[in-house]
Formats: C-alpha cells, sequence, structure tokens
C-alpha cells in the first residue's frame, strides 16, 4: 500500500509482528551473538545480513534510517552522530587523495571549514562558487578530476534557495552526481530526489530531531547514480576492495552500493556512529515532523511579514515572503513552506544587531537552530566566527546578519518579544 508522507512519518522503519514492542526498541548493545564462527564469518565478508557489532550496524539505527530513506524517496540510508560526520561521509566516500569537489560558498560555516581546510589537508581540493552563477560560468569550474557537487536546498544561514535542477544538470553533464543537504527544508517540504539530486544529508539534530535532544545526521541515496558508468572516476566503487576480499560494491549490491560502501568502510574505519539512544529520540521527533513543520512556517512568514515593516529593520530575507529574490524559486521547489529560519539585519549594524538580542526574551541566544524553540545567534560573532571578513562576504554573510530561527509557540508572543526589545 503506498501511503502519503504524514503517514510514513509514522508508520515506516519499524514493524512489529504480533506480540513485539508498539515502539521501536533501543538495541543499547554494543555486540550480537551468533551460534557458529561460520555465521559470523559471513558477516564479516559482506555475503550475509545481520548485526555483529554496532559501531558498524544497529537495529534501532537501521529502523530510523529507513523511516527516512522512505521520507525522501531513496533506495538505502545510513545514520551517522552528527550532520558533519554525514557531510564528510557523503563526499569521501567517492574522494581520495588528488580528488576535487565544487561546492556552493553560501553553505553553513561549519561545512565550509571542513570543505576548505580539514579535507584540504587529507589532500581533496574544495572549489567553493557563487550558486546563483550562470550555467555557463559554473561550468569552468569542473575540472578532470571532479567527483561530485554539493549544495544545501536552503543555505545556512543566508536562507538562499539552491536551483537544484540546474546544478543537477551541470554535475550529471560532467559525470559526477549531487549531494544535497536537505537539513533546513526536511523531506516535508522538498524531496530533492525529485528534482535530479543523487544524495542527500540531513542534520537530524535540527528539525527531524525538533527538540534539541539529539545530535545526529544521515545520508540518503536515490540509487539513480550509475557508478559503472563512470568508473574511471569513483574506483573506490568499481573496483575491488582489498579490505573486503576483493568485493567490487557497485558489481555486487548495485543501487545498495554506496551505502553499503559508506557503512562497511568508512563506518569500520572511522566510527562516528549514532547511538541507539540518540536514535530512538530522532524517531520521536520524525513522527511529529509534518506537524511541526507547518507550524514553523506559518509562525516564519508572519515574523518575515512583521520585521520587513518595522523601521528599525534593515533587510529580511525568508522565500516565503512575495518580494523575496528566491521567491520564484521556493514556489518552484518548496510550495508547502520552505522552514522556520529567516535572517534579517537590524539597523545600525553589528552593534545594534548584539544589543537587540541581548533584550530578548521569549527568544534565546543558542549556538543551535531549528528545533521547538524560538532561538538566535548572529553568525559573524559565533558559527562563522573562523571566518574572514573576505569569506563572510563570499558567503553572503554581512556583519549585522541575525539568524533567526521561529519556533512554534504561540506566534503573537514571538512578535511581541521582538517588538520590546527593538523598543
Amino acid at each position: 500500500m503506498s501511503t502519503k508522507i504524514e503517514t510514513r512519518c509514522i508508520q515506516e522503519g519499524w514493524k512489529p509482528s504480533q506480540g513485539e514492542p508498539r515502539q521501536v526498541p533501543i538495541y543499547q548493545s554494543t555486540t550480537f551473538k551468533y551460534d557458529s564462527s561460520d555465521a559470523m564469518g559471513k558477516l564479516f565478508d559482506l555475503e550475509a545480513e545481520g548485526y555483529f557489532y554496532t559501531r558498524l550496524q544497529n537495529p534501532t539505527n537501521d529502523a530510523v534510517a529507513e523511516k527516512i530513506c522512505s521520507l525522501e524517496g531513496g533506495v538505502a540510508a545510513m545514520l551517522t552522530s552528527s550532520g558533519q560526520a554525514a557531510n564528510f561521509y557523503a563526499l569521501f566516500n567517492i574522494c581520495e587523495t588528488g580528488g576535487h569537489f565544487i561546492a556552493s560558498s553560501s553553505i553553513y560555516g561549519g561545512t565550509y571549514n571542513l570543505f576548505g581546510v580539514t579535507m584540504k589537508k587529507m589532500g581533496i581540493e574544495c572549489t567553493f562558487v557563487d550558486q546563483e552563477l550562470p550555467e555557463e560560468e559554473l561550468a569552468k569550474y569542473f575540472r578532470p578530476n571532479t567527483k561530485a557537487v554539493f549544495g544545501e536546498t536552503i543555505t545556512n544561514p543566508t536562507v538562499s534557495i539552491l536551483d537544484i535542477e540546474k546544478f543537477a544538470r551541470l554535475a550529471h553533464s560532467h559525470g559526477v552526481p549531487l549531494i544535497v543537504d536537505n537539513t533546513f527544508a526536511t523531506p516535508i517540504n522538498c524531496r530533492p530526489f525529485e528534482w535530479g539530486a543523487d544524495i542527500v544529508t540531513h542534520s537530524t539534530t535540527k528539525y527531524m530531531d525538533g527538540h534539541a535532544a539529539a545530535v545526529g545526521g544521515c545520508i540518503v541515496d536515490s540509487g539513480n547514480f550509475d557508478w559503472m558508468a563512470h568508473a574511471d572516476k569513483f574506483p573506490g566503487l568499481t573496483t575491488p576492495d582489498e579490505s573486503y576480499h576483493g568485493i567490487t560494491y557497485a558489481e555486487r549490491f548495485g543501487k545498495g552500493a554506496y551505502i553499503t560502501k559508506a557503512t562497511a568502510q568508512l563506518m569500520r574505519d572511522f566510527g562516528s556512529i549514532q547511538s541507539p539512544q540518540n536514535a530512538f529520540y530522532l524517531n520521536l521527533g520524525l513522527e511529529s515532523l509534518h506537524l511541526r513543520m507547518q507550524r514553523h512556517c506559518e509562525n516564519a512568514l508572519a515574523v518575515a511579514k512583521f520585521l520587513a515593516s518595522h523601521e528599525k529593520v534593515a533587510w529580511v530575507h525568508y522565500a516565503g515572503l512575495e518580494e523575496d529574490k528566491y521567491h520564484a524559486l521556493a514556489e518552484k521547489y518548496m510550495p508547502n513552506g520552505t522552514c522556520g529560519v529567516l535572517s534579517f539585519g537590524v539597523k545600525g549594524g553589528r552593534e545594534a544587531a548584539i544589543a537587540f538580542m541581548d533584550k530578548l526574551k521569549v527568544a534565546t541566544i543558542v549556538t543551535h537552530v531549528a528545533d521547538a524553540r524560538t532561538c538566535l545567534l548572529h553568525p559573524a560573532s559565533h558559527t562563522h566566527r573562523q571566518m574572514t571578513d573576505e569569506q563572510l562576504a563570499e558567503a553572503g554573510v554581512d556583519a549585522d546578519l541575525i539568524r533567526l530561527s521561529v519556533g512554534i509557540e504561540n506566534v503573537e508572543d514571538i512578535i511581541e518579544d521582538l517588538k520590546q526589545a527593538f523598543a
């Protein structure tokens, strides 16, 4: 039976048999028992499915990953310990020393640092591009060793909208996959696979968890990218892996090759597993995701309209506003709403922004975004603090920019709080 996404938020992933727990159990065990050496040996050879050590796979995690996979419309998924781990694995799974990939310059500051500094130390180069450039200009950044293109459906913190179809065309015309971080939109408001993306990542810490309770990440594969058609670019998937007795992932596992490799190889070696306890919390958040996203979007639009009309506000960026430059793209990719995050500037610059924030009472200053409570921060002073002024300008982060994550409280209370802080 084919079900709507709201039903899948609640029903998918864990399907108990008679007498089994209705809620997904927490398999709080590091290891799993087998009756014979041969049975366990087949697991290590990837010849049988099952569980033997939670660093690689755990039944709780797999149930929750299966739910997210269903929501995105993918073929396979895996949980990671954080969104940063998800983005690192997503790229490192197909990149190695001497490789290159392209990323939007407007992405989250932590991801920018991961790509531009840490992965560079590993011999993997990232070229950051202005995602607003026309296709013919963007095409100039591709190289023979380019392995992927990366962007965020809604950028953090500038809340720009990625033209997914444009970047999918570019990536595919150069024989590489498009990887999209769908954290802010969630599959409730945008399903990038339907627009040509190949792999989706999430910081499940944000809306999916929704309550600032558990850090986590997820990678979902569409199964649509043909690795063997571009075998020379992706030897990790298309040539034998000697650490697994010469298995060639793309040949042995077909559409499941990408996630199988990420699990059997990267999770084996790096171990950034999400704890079963956190996966359980994540699942509770997923059960109300469809309800919360609707409220987040309704509240954020009302707040954006209030800010846009306030005399002390210099500018507002929220794609739900008809006058916003990304409104048309939002209508195309996210007709039911974008997210609860918006950005705005206070007249008077950096100092005025900080003074305003310190006067808020309902909204709190936290290093977080996209949960049930209204919160905010000043990226130039916080999340993007490690970036130079030049890098901030390249990422579109103004010195006065405030990122406001509108929660699901009563919107009148949120607006009254903003009013008194301005006053």
